[in-house]
């Protein structure tokens, strides 16, 4: 389980972005974080991936309480960010084995799993692509493809569909169903409506708050 408990996250010496914010996500559960732009939705998503520090409160997996990026990882949280994150200049199926193997994964291992999740993701093709030639949909969807592959504890996807039409927003979204299937607890962060409506919770930000829609 991933919980937030009144956590509070700003920018430096700046006004708080998140004020005494807390959720939990259980495992199996997909979470949807809505808001207009500027709510919050990925400074929230960044504390859960410990990248950002809180001020006050904590955020916890499995009752263990995250110390940092280094620590969250340890603790199998997994993060796709917004911008991809993705090199550019290595292709589509690199992105995602290098990750495994530094992560421990056999080669042969990484590059099986490697196949898999492009081909799930429709990138079967794309496989040996450089990410610079790829679309921006196609990027996204390798980011994914790179997140799914490490079968987290906790995923956390940020505006996975953004730029994706509407056969592979379905198709993102029966994934990201499928990784709490199995066991993970996902958040997804979204400004699509629709795509929210299709989560079992709904977490919605405005002015540093929360309102939990639906659970």
């Amino acid at each position: 389980m991933l919980e937030v408990d009144g956590v509070t996250v700003g920018y430096g010496g700046g006004a708080a972005v998140l004020s005494g914010l807390s959720v939990a996500v259980r495992s199996g559960r997909v979470l949807a974080v809505t808001g207009p732009s500027g709510a919050g939705k990925t400074t929230l998503l960044h504390t859960m991936a410990g990248l950002l520090r809180p001020r006050a409160g904590a955020v916890t997996v499995d009752g263990r309480q995250l110390r940092g990026r280094d620590h969250a990882v340890a603790c199998g949280v997994v993060l796709v960010p917004q911008d991809n994150g993705l090199a550019r200049v290595l292709t589509a199926a690199e992105n995602v084995q290098l990750v495994l193997v530094a992560r421990g994964t056999p080669a042969d291992a990484a590059r099986r799993t490697t196949v898999d999740a492009l081909a799930r993701l429709g990138l079967a093709g794309q496989a040996d692509q450089l990410v610079e030639e790829l679309s921006g949909g196609q990027q996204q969807r390798t980011a994914l493809a790179r997140g799914l592959a490490q079968r987290g504890d906790v995923l956390l996807a940020d505006e996975v569909t953004s730029e994706l039409d509407a056969g592979n927003r379905e198709r993102v979204l029966e994934l990201l169903h499928d990784e709490a299937a199995r066991g993970a607890a996902v958040v997804f962060a979204t400004h699509d409506p629709d795509a929210a409506a299709a989560c079992a919770a709904e977490l919605h930000l405005l002015d540093g708050t929360a309102e939990l829609v639906r659970d």
